[in-house]
């Protein structure tokens, strides 16, 4: 009985390290993220003169995707002036660790030159307005304005360490050659037409074969129905018979009508199909 209980005490004491142990890992390893792996933000030094404010950002961007593009500063001086101060600045959208160089203009100024530094904080924040996204670090006053003026990374060098390059891909492209046997040597192309007297005889046979000329006719009566488009072409082929105004064609009174033919071409020609006659029995 005695060997029974010490066993299961045993037993239970080896649960409760074990649980313990996996309790500390735990808290250890969510402190290191904590401590390590949270975002950070590095004062550098500015080349936009006395409004301007560089700065670097670091953040773990494979488990927050976010295009940060702007950055705010919050003075908060209760007991000095100016009591409060708050000013921002948008940049380009940046998705991995970056460094920016903005200008913040006069309000960065009355920041630089606040009184009560012993009392007063400033926040900054940086945002990403399109993934409603924002860090904030906050700092007191003093300890601030200790490493803005001490600043003397550049942002060219944070971009060059900590910046994401992007290489442009090369592409290697296979040259081959052919070698193929000479073009055969043929004889002088031989034109087919009416004047090489090699084809003479062809062309002679079709017009042989051609269809005979139409006769002549006479015109009883011809007419525009409605939906002239006055473009003219019946004028040019026969203007003795027709007249195009600016809104309609009309037949000459004095209009000729023994030529059928032309009368005929003219109907044909009119792409509206409004031209009609009739012929002389």
């Amino acid at each position: 009985m005695n060997t029974t209980l010490l066993a299961m005490g045993i037993a239970f004491l080896v649960v409760l390290g074990l649980v313990v142990n996996l309790g500390v890992l735990s808290l250890l390893s969510g402190a290191l993220h904590f401590l390590f792996a949270r975002p950070s933000l590095e004062i550098l030094k500015s080349e936009n003169g006395e409004s301007g404010f560089a700065f670097g950002f670091r953040w773990n961007n494979a488990r927050e995707p976010a295009s940060f593009d702007q950055v705010k500063l919050r003075l908060f001086n209760p007991f000095a002036k100016p009591t409060q101060v708050d000013v921002s600045a948008d940049f380009a959208g940046q998705t991995s660790d970056f460094g920016v160089d903005v200008n913040l203009g006069p309000a960065f100024t009355e920041i630089l030159n606040s009184t009560g530094l012993d009392n007063s904080t400033l926040q900054i924040e940086v945002v990403s307005k399109k993934d409603g996204i924002t860090h904030y670090f906050n700092y007191k006053t003093r300890k601030f304005l200790e490493n803005f003026r001490a600043a003397n990374k550049s942002v060219a060098s944070f971009n060059e360490k900590y910046g994401y390059v992007k290489t442009k891909p090369v592409y290697h492209q296979t040259t081959r050659s052919f070698i193929a046997d000479p073009l055969p040597q043929t004889a002088e192309k031989i034109l087919k037409i009416q004047s090489n007297p090699a084809f003479a005889g062809a062309f002679t046979a079709a017009a042989d074969s051609a269809a005979p000329a139409q006769e002549n006719f006479t015109v009883a009566k011809v007419w525009i129905e409605d939906g002239c488009i006055v473009c003219n072409a019946c004028e040019g082929i026969y203007p003795e018979v027709f007249e195009v105004t600016d809104t309609t064609c009309l037949i000459r009174p004095d209009a000729p009508l023994n030529d059928g033919l032309k009368i005929l071409e003219s109907a044909e020609a009119c792409p509206v199909e409004v031209i009609k006659f009739t012929k002389a029995s």
